[in-house]
């Protein structure tokens, strides 16, 4: 996932993006905050990187989170990430501190093939701390325990190291479970991600 500020200046690792910009774009809040998901965190794991622009698509039966939070971002590609358009894209950056995900499975499309990732689909679930996922698309069906939807983005502190741009939209939970999980992602990133019963293989999705 693409760099997450820290309690920088809004002129650091990320563009800024303003509230009037990203409400055009974002969707419900509720169901926003809903999604979860295969995040990335700064501090611990700052996303400085360049994204590829290609999206990738991330599914799980069951997602469970301590510690979420969630607020807008600007990543930016080599490439144009759409015809017509600047190489930079508007998407949520969504952080959990510690998060299981059951049936986890990851897909992207490579050269006309399709490259499938599976892992805990026994009893070990797929584990993760600090995850950060820039997505625009998330959806499932979502519980927050403790939820605080528009809450300045630089005041966020779920998850230690991540949060952004003083005066942006933001949310956070102290928990999440997330059934039927499924994101449009650009970037992940992990303190630590665990895959037990990993597997990798061409063809299929998910």
């Amino acid at each position: 996932m693409a760099a997450h500020n820290k309690p920088a200046p809004a002129s650091g690792g990320r563009g800024r993006v303003s509230w009037r910009r990203f409400a055009a774009i974002m969707v419900p809040a509720a169901v926003l905050a809903a999604v979860l998901v295969l995040l990335t965190a700064q501090s611990v794991l700052a996303v400085s990187f360049s994204i590829s622009g290609t999206p990738f698509t991330v599914t799980a039966k069951v997602l469970r989170g301590r510690g979420f939070e969630q607020f807008g971002v600007l990543d930016t590609s080599v490439l144009k990430v759409l015809p017509g358009h600047s190489n930079q894209i508007v998407l949520t950056a969504n952080a959990i501190r510690y998060a299981t995900l059951s049936h986890l499975c990851q897909a992207v499309t490579l050269g006309g093939l399709t490259l499938r990732i599976t892992a805990g689909n026994g009893r070990v679930p797929v584990s993760a701390t600090d995850l950060v996922v820039d997505a625009d698309k998330l959806s499932g069906n979502v519980t927050f325990t403790n939820v605080h939807i528009g809450q300045d983005a630089s005041t966020l502190n779920q998850v230690p190291g991540v949060r952004g741009p003083a005066g942006d939209f933001g949310q956070q939970a102290t928990s999440v479970v997330i059934t039927n999980l499924y994101q449009h992602a650009y970037a992940t990133t992990a303190g630590t991600f665990k895959l037990p019963g990993f597997s990798l293989k061409f063809g299929g999705s998910c």
